[in-house]
This record gives structure tokens, C-alpha cells and sequence, in this order.
């Protein structure tokens, strides 16, 4: 019974953060409440196992529909990648707790910005090209990479959101973009787990597959609909975070 729900949340998360990101709202939640005695390492740990296959599979859906820079998207998974190792390390050293009452906050300024912004995301007309849009992209894997690997909520839809505002990416190429950045910076937390045994691979695989088909379903809704379509999710997981670190904030 326990894989059996943990498999829909898998599912359900695979789903949103194909769209948008955010899955990590739904699967990492669940999974605190139905193993409430368990190590948060080891829950951490399986819910990367599970997500980076979701997220792998979107990134390569998307990148068969839509055009992707290449040339700006793979230094950028470099980049997030050794940032999150870098950002995993710390936390074994530093306390996060700072961010926790820090992230509501910003958050709620990326959702009042976008709401301002009607246009923001709506069409595609990228602001740089060469090396420039390269290493723009490159220093947005790295400041996220490193959140990743500190902390972590909320990192899909970070990408998205910096993708389109510094970028100028509608919400669809940068949904794109951003599961390709995500899945890097998953990768390496993975490792991290991997290595220090927080990962229950006997949950993790059913929750893979279950992940798997969320994520194509989400994909195929994501390209079928648009940027619109992608904005407006967007803007409905940002809140759900909202209230959702709001209330870690306060009740810890």
C-alpha cells in the first residue's frame, strides 16, 4: 500500500513538473507522510531517484518539438551540475534555515512580477545570441545548480522564471530549457544520495516508471497548449509554493 501511494504522487508530481516544475511540492511532501519515521536524507534521496527520470524524459520530448540553444543549454547543465555538488557539500556544513523564511518571500515577488508582466513569457524573442546567451544561461545554472543542491524547492520553477525574464524565453522554451538544467542539477544530487546510501532504489524504481508516464502526459499537455498554457500553471505552482514554504516558515 505504501509503494501504491507513493507511486500516484510520483505520478501526479511527474505530471506538474513537466509542465512547469514543481513536482518536488507534491512527491516530497507525500513522502514525509507516509514514512513519517524515516531519515529526510533517505526520503530526499528517493525522491531524486525517481524525479530525474521524469525530468530526463521531458527534457528529451521537448527537445524533439521545440528548437533549444544548445550551444547556450549544455555549458549551463555544466555549470548547474558542479554548482549543485558544490551547494549538496555545504549543506553538510551550513544550515539552510535561513532560506526557509527567505524563499516565501521570493517567491511571491517572482508571482507579483509575472502577474504584472501580462506579456512576460507570451512570445519567444530571445535577448542575446553566441557566447553571450551562453553565459547568461551558464551563470542561471549555477546560481540555481548551487539553491539545488542547498536547499532546492521551488528549482524548476526558478529556472522557468529566470529563463524567461533574463533570457527572454517564452514559457514553453523555457520550460524546455529548464528541464534539461534540472535534470543536471538532479543528477548530481543523486550521486551525493547515492554515494552516502540515502536512496531506497526498491521504491525508487516503481516510483521511476510512475514518474515517467506523469511526465510524458504533462509534456504532451505542455505542447499541445502552449505558452499560455504553461504561464498559467506556472503561475498556479508558484502559488502552491508560496503557501507551502509560508507555512514551513512559520510552524518551524
Amino acid at each position: 500500500m505504501e509503494l501504491l501511494f507513493a507511486s500516484l504522487a510520483s505520478l501526479l508530481a511527474g505530471l506538474v513538473d513537466a509542465i512547469v516544475g514543481g513536482g518536488g511540492l507534491i512527491l516530497v511532501p507525500a513522502l514525509f507522510a507516509i514514512f513519517p519515521t524515516t531519515h529526510p536524507a533517505t526520503l530526499f534521496g528517493t525522491n531524486k531517484a525517481a524525479a530525474i527520470w521524469g525530468t530526463g524524459i521531458a527534457a528529451a520530448q521537448y527537445s524533439r518539438r521545440v528548437q533549444l540553444p544548445w550551444h547556450a543549454l549544455l555549458p549551463a547543465a555544466l555549470s548547474g551540475f558542479v554548482a549543485a555538488l558544490g551547494g549538496a557539500w555545504l549543506v553538510t556544513v551550513a544550515s539552510p534555515d535561513f532560506l526557509r523564511k527567505l524563499l516565501p518571500v521570493v517567491l511571491l515577488l517572482v508571482l507579483l512580477y509575472t502577474l504584472h508582466k501580462k506579456d512576460l513569457g507570451r512570445h519567444h524573442a530571445p535577448r542575446f545570441a553566441g557566447r553571450t546567451e551562453a553565459a547568461v544561461a551558464c551563470g542561471v545554472g549555477a546560481v540555481i545548480g548551487f539553491y539545488d543542491g542547498f536547499f532546492g524547492p521551488g528549482t524548476g520553477s526558478f529556472f522557468v522564471f529566470l529563463l524567461v525574464r533574463l533570457l527572454g524565453y517564452d514559457f514553453l522554451h523555457a520550460s524546455a530549457g529548464a528541464k534539461l538544467l534540472n535534470t543536471a542539477t538532479n543528477l548530481a544530487a543523486l550521486l551525493l544520495f547515492t554515494l552516502k546510501g540515502h536512496v531506497w532504489w526498491h521504491f525508487a524504481l516503481a516510483m521511476a516508471l510512475a514518474n515517467v508516464a506523469g511526465s510524458l502526459l504533462g509534456t504532451h499537455l505542455a505542447l499541445r497548449h502552449g505558452s499560455g498554457f504553461v504561464r498559467g500553471v506556472f503561475i498556479a505552482v508558484v502559488g502552491a509554493l508560496i503557501l507551502k514554504t509560508g507555512w514551513d516558515a512559520l510552524v518551524r
